[in-house]
């Protein structure tokens, strides 16, 4: 891998380190080495083109140039339960991000943390962690891939990218530029008032709430309706038998108007 100049690349809030690369395997294997070697909070990796990107439970992600690959480490001072509403402080960065880039998009999150405009994913989340000797959060790497210029074909998860949608000269560079203050902003908020605000911001641009979904777990398959967001960030499912269910974790498809969701049908939770 090869590190690339800083001194004309994006542009960072005051207090973030940014360690930039033309290439590298993963920016989130990147970050873990560094957190682990001692990088403080609000350290930056970012690369034009990751050889070995990823997403959540281990799924190999196409990483063109083009497009804005970035992983931040945070070091929250909390218990590994509660580390998780991290990753909703992220998409709505994320969220705000877009916003500010393409104003004439209507982007929309997905739980758990994906970004959407028209029903496809232009930007996700891969959340790792390492716990302290105490049991609290050692360091959290936040990695996140935005859709610029490209976006891979899956038809299980349809994809888009500002250009496909006709937003184009977007670069990496804006995108990180943007992304940025906007993570600090929520994750400061996060730390100063607790999930509350962060969960009635996620509601507030969320999509599928109120509607049918699929949740496909690791063993077992829910049909219901999504019905809240839970206080922790979980899901509200309401089962097609009428009982709820917490939801921490899963892959969700929504149901396409009219109709019963399928997993042939629009999207799938990466991360």
């Amino acid at each position: 891998m090869t590190a690339a100049a800083a001194a004309s690349g994006p542009r960072l809030p005051p207090g973030w380190t940014l360690f930039a690369f033309e290439r590298i395997g993963s920016t989130n294997d990147e970050a873990k080495r560094l957190a682990r070697a001692g990088a403080a909070e609000r350290t930056m990796v970012w690369a034009r083109r990751q050889e070995a990107g990823r997403a959540r439970r281990g799924r190999s992600w196409s990483s063109p140039e083009g497009n804005l690959y970035c992983t931040a480490v945070l070091r929250p001072r909390c218990l590994m339960a509660v580390a998780g509403q991290l990753s909703f402080a992220v998409a709505l960065a994320l969220h705000d991000a877009l916003s500010r880039l393409a104003p004439d998009l209507d982007f929309r999150l997905k739980w758990p943390n994906d970004v959407l405009v028209g029903g496809r994913k232009v930007s996700g989340i891969l959340l790792e962690s390492e716990s302290g000797a105490d049991g609290t959060v050692g360091w959290i790497v936040a990695g996140t891939w935005v859709n610029l210029s490209a976006h891979p074909e899956d038809a299980e998860r349809p994809a888009t990218s500002l250009a496909a949608e006709g937003v184009t000269g977007v670069t990496a560079e804006d995108a990180l530029s943007a992304y940025a203050p906007a993570l600090q902003h929520w994750t400061d908020l996060w730390t100063t008032e607790g999930f509350a605000p962060l969960r009635e911001a996620w509601l507030a641009r969320a999509c599928g709430v109120g509607g049918q979904v699929l949740v496909r777990l690791e063993r077992e398959t829910l049909s219901g309706t999504f019905q809240d967001l839970n206080e922790e960030g979980a899901l509200v499912l309401r089962l097609d038998d009428g009982r709820s269910r917490l939801v921490a974790s899963g892959d969700v498809f929504f149901a396409p108007a009219g109709g019963t969701a399928g997993i042939g049908g629009s999207n799938a939770a990466r991360n």
